[in-house]
């Protein structure tokens, strides 16, 4: 069931609708309870950008290892 999350970045409130898996993931690495910079925001950014990164390059790597089947 989706659920609206607020952030307060450089004091505007950002509503948006995310389902509960989502939720983990943003706020994981932002607090919904304290006014966020962009400094903050610009490194949750990097952070998620670089988990991506990571599982992309092993998903493919196991693509590469599968393909020779």
């Amino acid at each position: 069931m989706n659920k609206d999350i607020t952030f307060h970045i450089n004091n505007m409130a950002y509503t948006i609708n995310v389902t509960p898996d989502m939720e983990k993931e943003l706020t994981k690495y932002l607090d919904l309870n304290k006014n966020n910079d962009t400094k903050d925001l610009l490194a949750a950014y990097i952070r998620i950008t670089q988990e991506y990164s990571t599982f992309k390059n092993d998903v493919d790597q196991i693509s590469t290892k599968l393909a020779r089947f």
